[in-house]
């Protein structure tokens, strides 16, 4: 097949899109875009103004006002990249648990969605681009010219965040990630604003017992690519 210029990557949290999603640009010479940072940062922006997750009109505002500046992590760096909201670091802040808390319902409001849609198409168009997130082949670019959907069980899911979290507190509960996973997965399927659901023409890759090297593997052959 010809090389694609858009790859949409769509799977529910937890299930390493991201890392997926990174590791596949950086291989191939793609643009990468993590669309839920961008939710992330206006669910932590609202909370620094006080605007609640349930208001849809001030978040809108929030979101059509965001002044954020994504960066490419250094390739030391345990980051995947850098995010700046008017200037300032907030990358590790993006994954506070008020964040969590509160990201899958700041970004279920159909007007925030729509605020941040046109941001994510344009960065698609400016070059070869690896999208990830939860409606990229539905919505964002439904025409995207391969589409992976990425799936794993909850406890698979939750194993791989809870990883994650003892590396900032020890002590964080495996049982409170399996809950905060299930909430996110209804908030996100079940909203009216583009749900998270598999795009019909996606590759559909069940992660469960794969490391990240078996996923990219899977992909490559598919797309034809060649390291």
């Amino acid at each position: 097949m010809t090389t694609p210029r858009t790859i949409a990557l769509d799977g529910p949290a937890g299930v390493g899109k991201s890392t997926v999603g990174r590791l596949l640009a950086d291989r191939h010479g793609y643009l990468f875009l993590d669309t839920g940072v961008l939710y992330r940062a206006v669910s932590l922006e609202a909370i620094r103004r006080g605007v609640a997750a349930t208001d849809g009109a001030g978040l809108t505002t929030v979101a059509r006002n965001l002044d954020i500046l994504m960066l490419r992590a250094e390739p030391d760096s345990d980051r995947m990249y850098i995010v700046r909201l008017a200037g300032e670091d907030v990358t590790d802040g993006l994954r506070s648990p008020q964040v969590e808390a509160i990201v899958s319902q700041v970004s279920a409001h159909p007007d925030v969605r729509a605020a941040l849609l046109e941001r994510q198409r344009e960065i698609a168009r400016s070059s070869r681009s690896v999208l990830v997130g939860r409606d990229i082949g539905t919505t964002v670019l439904p025409n995207a010219d391969f589409k992976v959907y990425l799936d794993a069980s909850v406890e698979e899911r939750a194993r791989r965040r809870h990883r994650e979290r003892l590396a900032k507190d020890p002590l964080f509960p495996y049982e409170r990630v399996v809950e905060e996973l299930k909430h996110r997965d209804k908030l996100d399927s079940g909203r009216a604003a583009s749900p998270l659901r598999i795009p019909e023409d996606a590759l559909v890759i069940d992660t469960n017992g794969k490391d990240v090297e078996a996923v990219l593997s899977e992909i490559e052959a598919e797309m034809g690519l060649q390291r």
